[in-house]
């Protein structure tokens, strides 16, 4: 489960998870004094057990009783859940965080904290966050634009995609070449394309064809 069907305008939230109360209160304390909000949670088992939509970034203690910070990573992962991950790690913790980096987190910070430097972090992983978020979206609205075409307008863009010009499309399907015109029109419209080397953008982010191939036509 994952964060797509938050509103794109909500405040950032951040989840603070460290089984140490004044850690997570002066954690709370820094952030809401930069207009974030935060959840704090005093072990990784109640930060599972919570919405996985509520939270924009995770502030992830390495070392916890019950589970530990590997683990609830592990866990996020196994779930599809793509928020990032700040690890916090004391002393000695090194080579546990560079083990968080090679499974996805976002990036580690060491205890004792620099404040600007945690500040600096999370704002980073917020930031690139968001930009997920609405790289999603926009894939999900081209996919729901792209299954209201016609099966035969859904061939054309492929072949388009492909480099295939209009009269080679035509050949292919058995159909003519205004034909093929008229529904490569129409599909360019239902999804928003300006133009055709927009429409061939279009194709390979819907995965319609895995990269551009060399020396494509267009006219």
């Amino acid at each position: 489960m994952n964060d797509i069907d938050r509103p794109l305008d909500a405040p950032p939230c951040l989840a603070i998870v460290d089984d140490d109360e004044a850690l997570r209160e002066s954690l709370a304390w820094l952030l809401d004094s930069v207009g974030l909000a935060t959840r704090a949670y005093a072990d990784g088992e109640a930060f599972l057990a919570a919405d996985p939509e509520a939270h924009d970034a995770v502030l992830l203690d390495v070392r916890m009783p019950g589970l530990s910070g590997l683990q609830v990573q592990q866990q996020l992962n196994e779930r599809g859940d793509s928020v990032p991950v700040i690890f916090m790690t004391g002393h000695g913790d090194v080579p546990m965080a560079v083990a968080a980096l090679k499974a996805g987190a976002f990036d580690f910070i060491e205890k004792p904290f620099n404040h600007q430097q945690l500040i600096d972090c999370v704002q980073q992983a917020l930031a690139e966050h968001q930009r997920e978020r609405r790289a999603r979206s926009r894939l999900e609205a081209l996919q729901a634009r792209y299954a209201t075409l016609r099966p035969k307008e859904q061939r054309i863009l492929v072949h388009v995609a492909e480099g295939m010009t209009s009269r080679e499309i035509a050949d292919h399907l058995g159909v003519s070449a205004k034909t093929v015109e008229v529904y490569r029109l129409r599909a360019m419209k239902a999804l928003g394309a300006a133009n055709l080397a927009e429409l061939v953008r279009i194709c390979v982010a819907l995965g319609l064809v895995e990269v551009l191939p060399t020396g494509h036509r267009q006219h």
